[in-house]
C-alpha cells in the first residue's frame, strides 16, 4: 500500500559541494521534489548552467533567487524571487538560477518538477544538480 513521505527541509541533506551546495530529493511516481540549499562559503562562486525538464514549481524557502528564462534567441529574462515567494516554470523552457544570500550566508528552495526528473534517477551517491562545471547528463 503507498504511503506518504514525511520530511524535514533542512534535514538530512547530502553534500554536493563542501560548503556551498547540500540537498536531498525525494521521487514519486508523478513528481520529484529537492530541497536544494546553497551556503555563501563556497556556494557564491557555483554558476548553476541553463537547463530544460518538465514542468516546475519553485518556492524560495531562504535568501533570494533571480531565475533566467533563457529564450532560443538568446535573450534572457530575470525573474526574482524573495523568501516566500515561487515561480512556475513552464516545461521545456530553458532557465538558471543565481542566488543572493540572507544574513545568515544562505540561499534555499524547493522544487517540484512533473514528470519526474530523469537524472534525479539515478544511483550517484551525490545528488544531482546542474552546475555550470559540471558534465551532460
Amino acid at each position: 500500500m503507498p504511503k506518504c513521505k514525511v520530511f524535514g527541509i533542512d534535514h538530512g541533506l547530502k553534500e554536493v559541494v563542501a560548503d556551498g551546495l547540500y540537498m536531498k530529493t525525494m521521487i514519486g511516481e508523478t513528481m520529484s521534489v529537492a530541497v536544494i540549499k546553497f551556503v555563501e562559503a563556497a556556494g557564491r562562486e557555483l554558476p548553476a548552467k541553463a537547463h530544460s525538464h518538465g514542468e516546475e514549481a519553485s518556492l524560495q524557502v531562504r535568501g533570494a533567487c533571480s531565475i533566467f528564462e533563457v529564450h532560443p534567441d538568446g535573450s534572457e529574462v530575470e525573474q526574482k524571487m524573495h523568501p516566500g515567494e515561487g515561480i512556475i516554470i513552464p516545461a521545456n523552457l530553458s532557465h538558471y538560477g543565481v542566488n543572493k544570500f540572507e544574513g545568515a550566508g544562505m540561499s534555499m528552495r524547493l522544487n517540484v518538477v512533473t514528470p519526474p526528473r530523469a537524472e534525479y534517477r539515478s544511483d550517484d551517491g551525490t545528488p544531482y544538480y546542474p552546475l555550470a562545471s559540471r558534465g551532460e547528463k
